[in-house]
């Protein structure tokens, strides 16, 4: 009995997913449970597993195809059943008249330009990529056998004459565009940017700025580190003082942990905070839930799980929604101060930076001293510039003295 393949609910308000990649090729032998095909929505990368064991008989969307909730992607049949083209309708037959498409048919733009350009017949061309498909490099190597020139006959010596001028190698938008390469947007990219252009068309998004003296949040964690990881298993590190430290500026200034739904400020008496990761597929913002409820290990260990599922593509439609305020963290890349944008329906963003050692006018002298930029970027619709200002420096102020957090002073 055939088993289709079908496309699950996607979460709240997503419709709609991009077939990223088959796991398991036609004619595969399957399991039950075993993960077939991955789908890319705009928020998320998950897989589809097999509901029955069998065969693999047919592959209904292909890699790249934007499939809805329910519709079929493939055919799970009995064991040892034909693979047959029969086995699952395809979404749009070709009329029995036309030629199979080969693979050396499936061309990237540059390689069809590069083939047009000289008149190529791409049949004729040995292909080296994957499943037969013409690379730049196939058609390169197949034109510089063509006009390779045929060994000239030896001639006697004759008088020698002034140098042809060499040939001058063609240059300009051809061969550009043969060292372009056209990649399709991920689904999560393009809701990313359209997050974030949204974010900057909607919102009055103002950034304040201020700096951090990290000598005694470094020295705390130094002295603890090694006794913190041992009792805890997870690492000490600076997020989970981060995290604590805003979360009493957000008790004390309500309206950055609020936001605007309609004509209503929304105050929200929960901590639900988001920490923005980045991903070779994009930037996400897993959320970290009542975070005001946990311990520092507790904050370390949520991080470091949300972190590790991001990078594996493996979070979940619930760990990306519902956040109240976020912190992103571009020190880890080497930034020095920046103006994060807002996450909507959000109204603040914390920015971290790099800490660098700067001298600093300490009691009447110079010393130097790890010091971090923090950036604020916020909503002016519902953050006054004093609220904005006044939780910096609340942040500041707790970093500065982590013994405060401790104390919840």
């Amino acid at each position: 009995m055939a088993t289709e393949i079908k496309v699950p609910t996607l979460g709240e308000s997503v419709t709609e997913a991009t077939v990223a990649r088959w796991l398991k090729p036609l004619g595969a032998t399957v399991a039950v449970d075993d993960p077939l095909v991955e789908l890319e929505t705009d928020k998320v990368t998950l897989e589809v597993n097999a509901t029955a064991a069998g065969t693999l008989t047919a592959i209904v969307a292909a890699e790249g195809a934007n499939v809805a909730v329910g519709a079929v992607l493939g055919v799970i049949g009995e064991a040892g059943t034909a693979v047959t083209a029969a086995a699952a309708p395809a979404p749009a037959p070709a009329p029995a008249a036309a030629p199979a498409a080969t693979a050396a048919d499936v061309l990237s733009p540059a390689v069809r330009k590069l083939v047009d350009d000289n008149k190529l017949n791409p049949a004729a061309i040995p292909a080296s990529g994957k499943d037969g498909r013409l690379t730049k490099d196939d058609v390169q190597s197949h034109l510089a056998t063509r006009v390779a020139p045929a060994p000239a006959p030896v001639a006697a010596p004759r008088p020698a004459a002034p140098p042809a001028p060499k040939p001058v190698v063609p240059s300009g938008p051809r061969l550009r565009a043969d060292r372009e390469e056209r990649v399709r947007m991920t689904r999560l990219r393009q809701r990313v940017a359209e997050r974030l252009k949204d974010a900057q068309n909607t919102a009055a998004m103002l950034t304040t700025f201020n700096e951090v003296d990290m000598t005694n949040l470094l020295a705390l964690r130094n002295q603890y580190k090694d006794v913190f990881e041992k009792k805890h298993g997870v690492k000490l590190g600076f997020m989970s003082f981060f995290v604590k430290a805003s979360i009493a500026a957000l008790k004390e200034l309500p309206a950055v942990n609020g936001e605007i739904d309609g004509s209503d400020l929304v105050y929200k008496n929960y901590y639900d905070v988001g920490v923005a990761v980045g991903t070779p597929q994009g930037l996400v913002v897993p959320v970290v839930r009542d975070a005001d409820l946990l311990s520092f290990a507790g904050i370390e260990k949520a991080i470091n799980g949300l972190g590790k599922k991001a990078r594996d593509g493996k979070l979940s439609m619930e760990e990306l929604t519902g956040g109240t305020f976020t912190i992103s963290n571009g020190g880890v890349y080497g930034s020095l101060m920046s103006t994060p944008i807002l996450n909507p329906p959000q109204s603040g963003i914390l920015g971290m930076h790099k800490t660098q050692d700067r001298p600093m006018a300490i009691n009447g002298k110079v010393e130097i001293r790890p010091m971090m930029y923090l950036a604020l970027s916020y909503d002016h619709r519902i953050i006054d510039g004093r609220e904005a200002v006044t939780f910096l420096v609340r942040v500041k102020e707790a970093i500065e003295d982590p013994q405060r957090l401790l104390l919840e002073v």
